[in-house]
């Protein structure tokens, strides 16, 4: 199942940076380790915020929530989840 995911961190401004910094490095290493496993297809940065447009690829809804609550940053986040499926229109047969 895909479902494109729009997160937007929203960290306090009087976190401790030091302790920022280290969930940031988990955060990219969990994200990494997922796009590796092609789970976490797609992931850009939106110009000019602290926020990403994501694309997952996995096989429930269940599933997804478990990775989202798993982020180091989710605690800071807002998240829209939006369930996607293929366009008849498509000339890519492998994004079902």
């Amino acid at each position: 199942m895909l479902f494109k995911v729009e997160m937007d961190v929203n960290v306090p401004l009087d976190y401790d940076p030091q302790r920022f910094e280290e969930l940031k490095a988990v955060e990219k290493a969990y994200s990494q380790d997922l796009q590796n496993k092609g789970v976490w297809r797609h992931i850009w940065r939106v110009a000019g915020l602290y926020s990403n447009v994501s694309i997952f690829d996995v096989e429930s809804n269940e599933k997804l929530h478990e990775i989202l609550m798993g982020l180091p940053l989710y605690p800071f986040m807002d998240v829209r989840v939006t369930a996607l499926c293929r366009h008849p229109s498509s000339v890519r047969e492998d994004d079902s």
